[in-house]
């Protein structure tokens, strides 16, 4: 997935993870061991299998 498509990927789950956290639903806690699980998930090689299977549920989207 090009940087391009990424970026408004990550502005949205940005935006609904602080909603979450503001209404409560989440806590702060959670949501940093949510992010640091995503952070350190990207570094492994299953980012790969990730982006291509949310290109590919995209592409049945657009399809």
């Amino acid at each position: 997935m090009a940087e391009a498509a990424a970026l408004p990927l990550v502005i949205v789950f940005g935006i609904v993870t602080v909603l979450l956290v503001r209404s409560r639903e989440v806590k702060w806690g959670i949501a940093t061991l949510i992010f640091l699980f995503g952070f350190y998930v990207g570094q492994t090689p299953a980012v790969f299998m990730i982006s291509e299977f949310v290109n590919w549920i995209l592409g049945r989207m657009t399809a």
